[in-house]
């Protein structure tokens, strides 16, 4: 039998990091790469018959849907988005879906979609809880702070100015009058020292850059640091979500208000210490005990209800492999 890896179109303008940390959770399973196919392109696969771990996001391609007959797929942790539900469950879409089922969902909301056309379907979780095979002695662990893509969805000066047509559409819908907004709302509950000195990474790089080798390098760097930090903050669930499997400390940011984020969630937030935030406020709360604001003195526990879903996740995978 041969093994294939998911890869990922980049759109316009950048490119999520968070893709290629999804697929080296899958890859850790696999004996072996054989092929490396595009998660958009999946109808098109016409090699040898292939094993692939359907986990991520699906899919932007909504009209290059149902995957080849030539891949034997693996359903865990597929997530299908709200946007792509209504094209991906076709008469063809839902008849694929039934030959495979039961079908591994990452959220709560693509179970209850499934279930809803006939679908047999479970939750599983992101397979990312099962990145602990990155995880460091405690010893390596040192003092660094990752701030990582805090309040991501709110405007941000990279994608607002982007190029002059979209400069000028922002102007004029107001979006870029709100770039002060994100700062100001995130030293709400950050100090001002830690902002000042902790490392901010930015998981959605320029499209166009890098090579797939690239990226996955990239990905793996990632989890390197994170797996030595301190305390990560952040609003990245494939960042967050590795940082458990690794015993990080991590405080998720959600600042989200459009359906198209919160559906990716349900399920997934309960298992983070996190920050809500009032996108239009800036108030916040707190689900964790916080005296003041989060700084070098912070100390936060993981909840640690993480580990059945992981564990099942690497049973349901290593027998299917």
């Amino acid at each position: 039998m041969k093994y294939a890896l998911l890869k990922y179109d980049e759109n316009k303008r950048f490119f999520n990091v968070g893709d290629n940390i999804q697929s080296l959770a899958a890859k850790q399973f696999l004996p072996k790469v054989d092929v490396f196919l595009n998660r958009e392109r999946l109808a098109d696969y016409q090699g040898d018959p292939v094993k692939l771990i359907m986990n991520g996001w699906f899919t932007h391609n909504i009209h290059n849907w149902v995957p080849s007959e030539q891949i034997d797929p693996i359903f865990v942790s597929f997530h299908m988005n709200n946007t792509a539900a209504p094209a991906m469950l076709s008469e063809k879409g839902i008849a694929y879906l039934k030959k495979h089922e039961p079908i591994g969902c990452r959220d709560q909301f693509t179970v209850d979609t499934l279930k809803a056309k006939g679908i047999d379907a479970y939750f599983t979780g992101c397979l990312t809880l099962t990145l602990d095979s990155y995880k460091v002695d405690d010893a390596e662990r040192g003092n660094q702070i990752y701030i990582v893509d805090p309040l991501y969805s709110y405007p941000r000066p990279e994608k607002v100015f982007y190029n002059t047509k979209i400069t000028v559409k922002n102007i004029l819908n107001g979006a870029a009058f709100k770039l002060k907004k994100k700062n100001k709302h995130l030293k709400n509950f950050i100090s001002e020292e830690l902002w000042n000195t902790a490392e901010f990474i930015n998981q959605e790089p320029p499209s166009n850059q890098y090579s797939d080798e690239e990226k996955f390098d990239m990905a793996e760097s990632l989890l390197k640091k994170y797996a030595r930090a301190k305390l990560v903050i952040t609003s990245r669930i494939h960042c967050a979500l590795p940082c458990l499997a690794l015993g990080t400390p991590v405080i998720f940011v959600n600042g989200f208000d459009s359906f198209v984020d919160s559906c990716r969630f349900d399920g997934i937030l309960e298992l983070f210490n996190r920050i809500d935030v009032n996108s239009k406020t800036g108030e916040y709360t707190a689900n964790f005990q916080l005296e003041g604001k989060i700084d070098y003195s912070t100390m936060v526990k993981n909840l640690e209800k993480h580990h059945e879903l992981a564990s099942a996740l690497k049973e349901k995978v290593t027998k299917n492999i």
